[in-house]
């Protein structure tokens, strides 16, 4: 039976400094991207007090910005929606804060509760929308730093009106 730990084997990894990433300023790959909103998400001192609500169309702060990529912060009070739209070259995390969205695709509906986390890739098509009955805050990260919103239209991925709502 061979008694030698790993580590006397390979040595220590943290003394072979050569061999250790620098932990960088910036994101690069999607894993630290999500990484990102994550940390963001977990650190309500960074965006809480930005938050703000707005009746006639949804309300949106530029939190940060880096080579390559933008973080904005959205309110949604009930019955905001996105629109059907994707994200035109931008891939993207969104990360729900506060309340729950639904998320429409043509693959389906989804419930989006607050800490859920949706990666996307360009051409992502897609609409949110507040459907409940209290507010909601979101992440957005997207990278490459989002340069047109393309809105698309599709039956089956229509806004639906609240329950209980009266449509003409």
């Amino acid at each position: 039976m061979n008694s030698d730990s790993d580590l006397q084997i390979a040595g220590d990894i943290l003394e072979v400094t050569h061999l250790l990433q620098t932990p960088r300023e910036h994101p690069a790959t999607v894993a630290e991207f999500v990484g990102l909103a994550r940390s963001l998400a977990e650190d309500r001192s960074q965006w809480e007090h930005l938050v703000r609500y707005d009746a006639t169309s949804r309300w949106y702060h530029r939190l940060r910005t880096g080579p390559g990529y933008e973080v904005w912060l959205l309110s949604w009070v009930p019955g905001q929606g996105s629109g059907l739209h994707d994200h035109g070259r931008s891939s993207g995390v969104l990360t729900v804060l506060d309340g729950t969205l639904t998320e429409r695709t043509e693959r389906g509906t989804r419930a989006l509760r607050a800490g859920a986390q949706r990666v996307f890739a360009p051409g992502y098509v897609h609409e949110v929308v507040n459907d409940a009955l209290e507010p909601a805050v979101s992440l957005h990260v997207y990278y490459p730093g989002l340069t047109e919103m393309p809105m698309h239209t599709a039956p089956h991925c229509e806004a639906r009106a609240l329950p209980g709502a009266v449509t003409a």
